[in-house]
């Protein structure tokens, strides 16, 4: 029983890392009707400018919780520049294309940024400095309650909920929903579809940032490939949770990240990537829409 409440705990963790990135896709989608798998790579620039910039700054030697304040903010500020850039030359123009030249498009910038970073970076992977001290700050039986995932938790939980208020309590929100409702309706009461579309990617990428930050810290190895997998299974449960909704996003997010700790602790870890895919499957076979999910009706 303790070994399950262990697991359930670094299921948690893991599923909240998850949520930061799967809120990305689920927000574009919600607005563009689109999937940026170029969204994941953003995430693994996030680590690389984290990597260099604690290197540049001398905090390699200086964990605490300063160093992740600054690292966040770094990481957050070059992936936001990434974001928009990537929105105003590689998406905007194709805005009223077909959505295969968009798909095509997406999946280009995310070969383009993982070789980029090959070249750039090096393609061998890299230690991710040390963020913050890992300790037990207090344990139960044999259940202890680690410092990371308690650090992870809380940065996630935060982000979450200053999106939600940001979604649901501002006006920069309420024209987030009112474009992801109709832009052609949005534009005609005065709100600017494409600042609102480029905000949303800011968003998306600074959520992307914080993730890369948080694994970095929590798996401290990272290499340009390193988006891949994981922004394959945030996808995944984007998709599970019913992409386009940020609480399904989140709850989608959760149960990828139970799912894992649970098979890589009662099956196998040779089965907890194909699990994910499994999940996919089975989802888009009974219930393509995802859990929080709502049907809709299509003109054509």
């Amino acid at each position: 029983m303790q070994d399950f409440i262990q697991h359930i705990i670094n299921g948690i963790s893991l599923g909240s890392i998850y949520a930061l990135i799967a809120l990305g896709y689920t927000m574009v989608y919600g607005i563009l009707k689109m999937i940026n798998f170029a969204h994941a790579d953003v995430y693994m620039i996030g680590a690389f400018v984290a990597y260099y910039a604690a290197r540049l700054m001398g905090l390699e030697t200086s964990p605490g919780v300063f160093t992740l304040i600054l690292l966040l903010v770094v990481a957050m500020f070059f992936c936001s520049l990434l974001g928009l850039t990537i929105e105003r030359f590689a998406y905007r123009p194709l805005r009223k294309a077909p959505k295969l030249n968009i798909l095509i498009t997406a999946i280009g910038v995310s070969l383009f940024l993982q070789y980029s970073a090959q070249v750039v970076f090096g393609a061998d992977p890299k230690v991710f400095p040390e963020v913050m001290n890992d300790f037990v700050l207090f344990s139960i039986g044999a259940i202890e309650i680690k410092s990371f995932d308690v650090t992870v938790l809380i940065v996630s939980v935060l982000a979450m909920l200053a999106l939600q208020f940001l979604i649901f309590k501002t006006k920069l929100g309420k024209a987030m929903r009112a474009v992801s409702a109709n832009s052609s309706v949005a534009s005609l009461m005065g709100v600017n579809p494409d600042k609102i579309i480029a905000f949303t990617f800011v968003v998306g990428s600074c959520l992307a940032a914080i993730g890369s930050i948080l694994v970095g810290m929590k798996y401290p190895k990272i290499d340009p490939l390193m988006g891949m997998m994981i922004g394959m299974k945030a996808f995944v449960a984007a998709v599970l949770g019913g992409i386009g909704n940020v609480g399904g996003a989140v709850l989608g997010a959760l149960i990828m990240g139970l799912s894992e700790e649970m098979v890589v602790a009662y099956i196998s870890s040779t089965y907890r990537d194909a699990f994910a895919f499994g999940i996919l499957i089975v989802i888009l076979i009974f219930r393509p829409a995802g859990i929080l999910g709502k049907y809709t009706v299509e003109k054509v």
